[in-house]
């Protein structure tokens, strides 16, 4: 462990501290942040009336609207002077989410990421390749120091030129990877291409950045020969670090002394008990720079306090099924991408790329996955290939309840990603 002392507290002591950073945060947010004054003197709400963890109930929920609405720094609570680092989103859907840093927020930011990256397994003596893009994405440079932090070897190689990378993975003899689970799984691919994917030393894989799946990573373990683990985080709260996961692969550990979590029935605006599922809400604990209370991450999952086996005491959050922003209505049954990946990761018969296509026809919505065979020969064999696509379409139509229309295609035709991967195409926008 990284921090032991942190991360084996009882959850007793663990709930004191969060009280406490909690009672700072709401009335530093208050004092410092025009948006937070505004939103509490709207409802009558002030810092002394949070007097215990269930009076964070009464605050309204951060949205990523807020965020865009005061683009690019009403949101932070100190002098441009003590701001030392900006990091954005990458701003698709309209403004990007900025997310501004002091020392002391970087300090704590790197103690996160070498916590996480401990809790998968690394030490002092692996080398990382970063295949994260550095620049705004907070990505790379989040895990770069955090990766300093706990004393390994850094290769800050960043993103694209994935032949060439797969030349500095072998040359350099990287031990560890970090990069997006669909990029990891490309660098596998063509490592096999060029023949030297026995030539690699990497045993472990830290992905993160876009959501993966149980099956995705016994793939990676598969193919590329790694111990895989998930790592959590977001711009909005600071970036990743929030969250990642132990050798027991039983939940992500939420760094809970930076940040607390909820999970939250938003529709009927409930606060849910452990091991419900629902969308998880952040209040960061001890930023400076941009302090955030509530934000609404979007993101579908559930929690648990009880103790890992591992020796950490930490709450852990459970993969990510979905986003409420990503989820996919075809005629009236909810369908998330990670539920099909699960089906197609499972099923050595295909490649592990794919990409889902939906559409309106005749005023009905249509849903199609594409997908990649693992073996060539398969196209050539009407028979066999007929009896794959019924067995795909069985299996989905047992995960989501629909009838998927699918398409086999040949291995590499579908084009692959070297930052976050988009897998859905949703037509019916057009």
């Amino acid at each position: 462990m990284f921090s032991p002392e942190t991360e084996t507290l009882s959850r007793k002591k663990i709930q004191e501290l969060q009280l406490e950073r909690l009672k700072y945060i709401v009335r530093y947010a208050y004092e410092n942040v025009a948006m937070y004054k505004e939103r509490f003197d709207a409802i009558g709400l002030k810092p002394e009336h949070i007097r215990s963890l269930k009076d964070i109930e009464k605050i309204p929920y951060t949205t990523k609207d807020d965020l865009r609405d005061n683009y690019p720094f009403k949101l932070f609570a100190v002098p441009m002077k003590k701001i030392i680092r900006i990091h954005a989103s990458s701003g698709t859907t309209g403004k990007p989410i900025t997310c501004g840093y002091t020392r002391q927020d970087l300090d704590n930011w790197s103690t996160c990421i070498a916590r996480v990256l401990a809790m998968a397994g690394a030490t002092d003596e692996d080398i990382f390749h970063v295949a994260f893009g550095y620049g705004l994405f907070t990505g790379g440079f989040g895990l770069h120091y955090g990766i300093e932090k706990l004393g390994a070897t850094v290769v800050p190689v960043s993103s694209g030129n994935t032949e060439r990378q797969i030349m500095l993975l072998k040359d350099f003899g990287a031990t560890a990877l970090i990069a997006t689970p669909s990029y990891a799984m490309y660098l596998a691919e063509t490592a096999k291409k060029m023949g030297v994917l026995g030539d690699l030393r990497l045993r472990l894989a830290c992905v993160g950045a876009e959501a993966s799946t149980a099956e995705m990573h016994e793939s990676l373990r598969n193919i590329l020969g790694v111990f895989p683990t998930e790592n959590y985080g977001l711009t909005e709260v600071g970036g990743p670090g929030v969250a990642g996961e132990c050798r027991e692969k039983a939940g992500m550990h939420i760094n809970e002394d930076m940040f607390y979590p909820e999970i939250a029935d938003i529709e009927h605006n409930k606060v849910l008990g452990e091991g419900e599922k629902g969308e998880l809400l952040l209040t960061t604990l001890t930023k400076e720079g941009m302090p955030i209370l509530r934000y609404r991450t979007k993101d579908i999952t559930s929690l648990t306090y009880e103790p890992c086996k591992c020796g950490r005491t930490l709450a852990r959050m459970a993969r990510v099924v979905g986003r409420t922003d990503d989820m996919l209505i075809i005629r009236g049954v909810n369908v998330f991408p990670s539920q099909i990946e699960s089906v197609l990761m499972g099923m050595p018969e295909l490649g592990k790329t794919y990409e889902i296509i939906v559409d309106r026809v005749n005023y009905m919505d249509t849903i199609e996955v594409r997908v990649e065979v693992g073996d060539t020969g398969l196209l050539d064999d009407y028979g066999k290939l007929e009896a794959l696509v019924a067995k795909i379409k069985h299996n989905l139509r047992v995960v989501v309840q629909l009838d998927v229309k699918v398409k086999l295609v040949e291995p590499f035709s579908i084009k692959r990603a070297e930052g976050k991967v988009k897998r859905v195409t949703d037509l019916r926008k057009k």
